[in-house]
């Protein structure tokens, strides 16, 4: 089938390439209906740091590409870091053709504040750091000319956008998520509903037998007159065969943004298994005049069940599937937040790798990239937005906006199974600004879909406080061990709750540790590092892990657990543990090139690859010659060496691959020590060597 006017187009992108814009995908220029150009690179840019008002003439720009943040090192080191104004510009020829379409300018993020221009047009502004906006430019653009495109970006502090502070996590500025040109016919699919693609799967009375599927789309008709069309829905299977296919008539007028409901079911369908099998479906949205495709959106159909049972855990499909994993910030040291796909990649690759079946992407809505990559690789997420730690009284309108990008923006993406509202705001009644504000989020959720759990989440371990139990969830952060008391208490808390509130969906949504890597203490005793202080030993971590697991995995009462975190991550205004400006709660440094020991005790304890490990390696240097020796094993019990002296006394430790031989003697000088284990006809081993020194 053949689209009018895609000659034109193909001429325009000849023309945008020659000018330096980024070139269009071959598969963009093949007989499609609208056009997804990146526009990344080649942006000037240009920080204000002098005066607020200054005149775009005026300033000197320099050459960046987006992904592009200007605080990619300074709100890393502790010393201080800009924040305010700055600006991006680019040029674009609109092409003659494009006069007969729409086009739109998306941003997938940009923080915090953005307003957009086109030659000097003020087209519209957006508030908040971490989802995306879309704009309609067609109106403002000189056809057959260059036009310039000009963002104006502040990343201050503001009451009236969430987050309203740096003090938990840095408000990077800039064009930190790429950008891209929408170009479709004058009856389209909505672009600007919420930058969402348009179309909203539903899935209900979902079995291994059938699936009744929804497919709600969202049309404008720029045109002058009603249009009579067809809305046509196809279903393709990973090999890209057609496994169902729904047209209807439908008539849509030049008034508003409509909706149409498309309703089929899928027989036998091949369900999404999380890890064990992330199938995906391809479902394709089009509006066709007769044989021609005036425009199409694809998205991901995960056919799935999610159910939470009060005192068993996580359901899908109707089986019982623990969800364990880490919370994840989507900075890194010296990049800030302006991360490329294969950097988010490598993130959950280490995810994969440790073994985790979920993640809690914190605190705020993360990269597009990232939602559909677990979508393919099975793990199953929750999604949140940045009302968190502090309350102005003034981010109500803000934090119900950022809530209605978040879900509809991600609605298809079958790993998601819940909206995260909040995470340790407060109140002092349950009438007061907080708890209403909290309902009002849920109450969001609840309108915009139904079909998912909502959750918030409070820093106290106590179910009856003002701004709990206004949601599906009740998430509880608690650092027994850290912030307060020892880590065994993490024990006596979780019955607490079974046996007060046994009908309740609790989720432990943060626990953990910090850790430097270069800090380690022989002799940790009963004390407890300050968490405000300069000592954060990596043996402390680990040993707190090894206690609070152990608890955690016998008890399906929580309905989820999530370590925080998995990554160090910059926190401005801290400066503890010897390092400026950093929290080391992760089990992977900051650099994500030293996987911190407590990253291999989940490893051995939730990926079921065999492994065997030592623990406290970096404690290479030694006083005492009488210690013990920590080794994790998940291939069966394994056997110990000391400088070639095999050792067979242990301890079993908190879970089955947990091993503890006390009261081992070191010699003087160096010691190789090595523990072997054994998988089926494979063996496996890990060595390393220590120095006792006077």
């Amino acid at each position: 089938m053949m689209v009018k006017g895609i000659h034109k187009v193909i001429i325009a992108i000849i023309i945008f390439n020659f000018l330096g814009f980024t070139q269009m995908s071959m598969a963009q220029e093949k007989g499609t209906s609208r056009w997804s150009i990146p526009f990344n690179d080649n942006w000037q840019f240009k920080k204000d740091e002098t005066r607020r008002d200054v005149a775009l003439s005026e300033l000197k720009w320099s050459l960046v590409q987006i992904p592009h943040t200007w605080n990619a090192t300074d709100i890393q080191s502790g010393n201080g870091f800009y924040a305010g104004d700055a600006f991006y510009r680019k040029e674009l020829f609109a092409d003659q053709a494009w006069k007969e379409k729409r086009v739109f300018i998306r941003f997938e993020g940009v923080g915090s504040v953005a307003q957009l221009y086109v030659n000097d047009k003020l087209i519209g502004q957006h508030k908040g750091s971490f989802s995306a906006f879309a704009f309609d430019i067609s109106y403002a653009l000189d056809y057959g000319k260059k036009n310039t495109i000009e963002v104006r970006v502040n990343n201050q502090e503001r009451e009236d956008v969430i987050p309203i502070n740096n003090r938990l996590f840095p408000i990077y500025g800039g064009i930190y998520r790429p950008v891209s040109l929408i170009i479709t016919n004058k009856i389209n699919i909505a672009v600007i509903d919420y930058a969402s693609p348009g179309i909203y799967i539903k899935q209900k009375n979902v079995s291994s037998e059938l699936a009744d599927i929804q497919v709600l789309a969202k049309i404008e008709n720029k045109q002058e007159q009603p249009k009579v069309l067809t809305l046509s829905t196809t279903v393709y299977d990973e090999d890209k065969k057609i496994v169902k296919q729904f047209d209807e008539k439908i008539n849509v007028k030049p008034q508003g943004m409509q909706q149409f409901l498309s309703s089929f079911t899928l027989s036998k369908p091949h369900l999404w298994k999380a890890k064990n099998d992330p199938y995906l479906y391809n479902l394709v949205t089009r509006i066709k005049d007769g044989n021609e495709i005036l425009d199409e959106v694809s998205q991901p159909l995960g056919v799935r069940k999610f159910e939470l049972k009060p005192g068993l855990g996580f359901f899908l499909n109707n089986e019982p599937y623990r969800l364990f994993g880490v919370c994840r910030h989507q900075d890194f040291l010296g990049k800030g937040n302006a991360l490329s796909n294969e950097q988010h990649a490598e993130d959950l690759n280490l995810i994969r790798e440790i073994g985790a079946t979920s993640i809690r992407f914190a605190h705020y809505q993360q990269a597009e990239y990232l939602y559909s990559k677990c979508d393919s690789i099975g793990f199953v997420i929750w999604a949140e937005i940045p009302f968190v730690n502090a309350v102005s009284g003034k981010e109500s309108d803000n934090a119900k906006q950022q809530l209605t990008e978040l879900i509809r923006q991600n609605f298809n993406h079958p790993s998601i199974y819940v909206w995260g509202v909040h995470n340790e705001v407060y109140g002092k009644t349950p009438g007061d600004y907080t708890a209403v504000l909290t309902r009002e989020l849920n109450d969001i959720v609840k309108t915009e879909d139904p079909d998912r759990y909502s959750a918030s989440v409070s820093g106290y371990g106590e179910m009856n406080r003002p701004t709990n139990l206004n949601t599906d969830i009740q998430g509880m952060n608690r650092y027994y061990g850290w912030y307060e008391g020892k880590a065994p208490d993490l024990e006596e808390w979780v019955k607490g709750l079974e046996n007060r509130y046994p009908d309740n969906l609790v989720m432990l949504t943060e626990y953990g540790a910090e850790a430097n890597i270069n800090q380690n203490q022989e002799d940790l005793g009963d004390s407890i590092p300050l968490s405000n202080g300069q000592s954060f030993p990596e043996n402390y971590q680990t040993r707190l892990h090894e206690i609070q697991w152990g608890i955690i995995e016998k008890h399906p009462y929580l309905g989820a657990s999530f370590v925080w975190n998995m990554f160090d991550f910059a926190v401005p205004l801290w400066s503890n543990g010897s390092v400026p400006a950093r929290n080391m709660k992760g089990l992977v440094t900051f650099d994500r090139k030293q996987k911190k020991d407590a990253f291999y005790w989940y490893k051995a304890n939730w990926n079921k690859e065999p492994m065997v490990y030592i623990s406290d390696r970096r404690m290479d240097k030694r006083k005492n010659a009488i210690t013990n020796i920590t080794v994790y094993c998940n291939a069966g019990q394994p056997t110990l060496y000391l400088n070639g002296t095999k050792i067979t006394t242990f301890k079993q430790g908190t879970t089955r691959v947990h091993f503890i031989f006390e009261n081992v003697k070191l010699k003087k000088g160096v010691n190789v020590i090595k523990a072997v284990g054994q998988s089926e006809n494979k063996t496996i081993e890990d060595s390393v060597k220590w120095s006792l020194v006077e």
